[in-house]
């Protein structure tokens, strides 16, 4: 069974930890630039017309893509998370501390924030569009759905990326990972938003100054990802090894 450390300072703060850092802040404002950024450009050449079947698609394979490049350019310095739910979920799986987790949040959560800043400032100030449930959909039913896609998420970082048995869907990591998002996007996204990352809700609520039913999007991708985390962790790993910063 794996086990969850807090950390020392020493380990987090090292030079690669700091890089680190770095590299998820990096990752995660060109995400959620991207895909915030490709709600942004549809509201404005469908004249901010309701999100319609295309739309829903166009957006998905945004966030698939640049979710794809986002982890692939962190994997080698960070571990490529982009999401403080898989970070979350590394903790409760014994892949990272608890302190280093920490600063990864505060990493990703200023890239988030910038990146959205960011947007406002290239498009002359037009709205940053943020998550929300959809009509009929009550709070309960949008914390259950985060909570399931978000599961899907994290599993899949574990079995393609984490896995020490992943042989060669190693190197094809990054590309589960933006098509599940793709996918889960397409199937929650008129329920929930289809989030699954707090960053990503967060910054452009920052932004935007809109807050409504924010924690939705914290609660339910945690839990999700802590259960994807404790569930394949504790079923199909083995651990030799108390987890240390130096694993992610």
């Amino acid at each position: 069974m794996p086990g969850i450390a807090f950390g020392r300072f020493d380990d987090s703060f090292s030079v690669a930890s700091i890089k680190a850092y770095v590299a998820e802040f990096i990752s995660t404002l060109l995400f959620v630039f991207a895909s915030v950024g490709s709600a942004i450009a549809y509201n404005k050449v469908t004249a901010d017309a309701a999100l319609d079947p295309a739309g829903l698609v166009a957006v998905a394979v945004a966030h698939g893509f640049a979710l794809f490049v986002a982890v692939s350019i962190g994997a080698n310095i960070s571990g490529g998370h982009v999401n403080p739910a898989v970070t979350f979920g590394l903790a409760v799986g014994g892949q990272i501390t608890i302190l280093t987790g920490i600063f990864y949040w505060i990493a990703q959560l200023l890239g988030a924030i910038v990146a959205s800043f960011l947007l406002s400032v290239v498009t002359g100030g037009l709205a940053i569009p943020t998550h929300g449930l959809g009509a009929g959909v009550g709070a309960v039913q949008g914390v259950v759905m985060e909570i399931i896609i978000t599961f899907a998420l994290v599993y899949t970082v574990f079995a393609t990326a984490v896995d020490p048995k992943k042989g060669s869907l190693g190197t094809i990591a990054p590309i589960a990972i933006g098509f599940i998002v793709g996918a889960n996007i397409l199937a929650a996204g008129p329920f929930s938003g289809g989030s699954m990352n707090p960053a990503r809700s967060f910054g452009p609520a920052v932004a935007s100054g809109v807050y409504d039913g924010i924690w939705v999007y914290w609660v339910g991708p945690l839990i999700g990802g802590g259960l994807a985390g404790a569930i394949y962790s504790n079923v199909f790993m083995h651990h030799e090894h108390a987890p240390l910063s130096s694993d992610f």
